[in-house]
């Protein structure tokens, strides 16, 4: 089973993709994580990543695709995989098709967390830091005891300069002109199960573990 899911930034779509990955026994392949373990070890791919992450641009359609085939290609992976984070555009998907068709095998469903643009604003402004531990915060949904400090070590709270209103509004314009393209592909070709990402974590688990467990039994699949 080779599950997609997508949704834009704050849509919570790294955990909850954890959580499904965890539930069903799968890999979770997410390509923020390859480019960190390939740069950890000093891979080949690694190093040629790691020039175009320092320039602060985004690293090519081919070295992300050969990273995500060489996961693939991974014993942990030949019963299936969670994939976050990619694809990210229609070549990568193309990409994806041709890999997994090459290994026997086929994306089986393709779960679009949607949230609104207000929703995502409201997440994605409200994360602070500490600057000295790094502890993550919320204004709204994890607020500190003592405002403006950490909870665990004291330090000062800061927002990072991509999470002010007007970056994330940046942000999100060029995350759907990217990937609208990949949803429309993916509904057209009956693969594409839309799950409303708006509420508590926990209740919008339960939506996709429901969507992720038709389209095992539309599948014929036994986990």
């Amino acid at each position: 089973m080779y599950i997609i899911f997508l949704g834009a930034p704050g849509a919570g779509k790294g955990t909850q993709a954890a959580n499904v990955a965890r539930e069903l026994g799968l890999a979770h392949i997410a390509t923020g994580d390859l480019f960190r373990q390939a740069l950890e070890k000093g891979t080949k791919l690694g190093i040629k990543a790691k020039s175009y992450m320092e320039r602060g641009e985004l690293v090519p359609n081919q070295l992300t695709i050969a990273m995500v085939s060489e996961r693939l290609s991974a014993p942990d992976s030949r019963r299936g995989a969670i994939l976050d984070g990619f694809p990210r555009n229609l070549e990568q998907a193309e990409a994806l098709n041709k890999t997994l068709a090459g290994q026997g095998k086929t994306v089986d469903k393709v779960i679009y967390i949607k949230v609104s643009q207000e929703e995502l604003i409201k997440r994605l402004s409200g994360r602070w830091l500490c600057r000295q531990c790094q502890t993550p915060y919320h204004i709204t949904d994890a607020p500190p005891k003592v405002g403006g400090k950490c909870d665990q070590c004291g330090g000062e709270l800061y927002q990072r300069p991509d999470d002010s209103k007007e970056s994330i509004k940046k942000r999100l314009r060029v995350y759907f002109a990217e990937t609208t393209p990949l949803i429309d592909y993916y509904a057209r070709a009956g693969k594409l199960v839309e799950v409303d990402g708006e509420g508590e974590v926990a209740e919008v688990a339960k939506r996709i573990i429901s969507a992720v467990n038709g389209a095992l039994i539309q599948g014929g699949y036994n986990y």
